[in-house]
């Protein structure tokens, strides 16, 4: 997967500073070009360790998962370790 676009780094940029407080992390604690070129950084980051990522996905999921399937696990997984309220489970009980 390439880089965002620029529009899309700036919607995510945006929705980040709409829905921060929503998730309960409080007030974002920089100022929004601060937070946009985190955004910017974040994706750059991505896209510079997808390799290393593929690398230690265990197989038979890193071979037959697509590139979206293995972005969206590495969300969910980071979504819970912040514990994020939406990532509850039915297990959670």
């Amino acid at each position: 997967m390439a880089v965002l676009a620029d529009e899309d780094r700036r919607r995510v940029w945006a929705h980040a500073m709409r829905m921060w407080s929503t998730f309960g992390l409080g007030a974002i604690p920089v100022v929004k070009a601060d937070l946009r070129a985190a955004v910017d950084a974040t994706d750059t980051w991505i896209d510079n360790n997808q390799a290393s990522y593929n690398q230690a996905l265990t197989q038979p999921f890193r071979g037959s998962a697509s590139a979206a399937q293995k972005t969206l696990l590495l969300c969910f997984v980071a979504m819970r370790r912040v514990g994020l309220s939406m990532l509850r489970t039915e297990e959670d009980g």
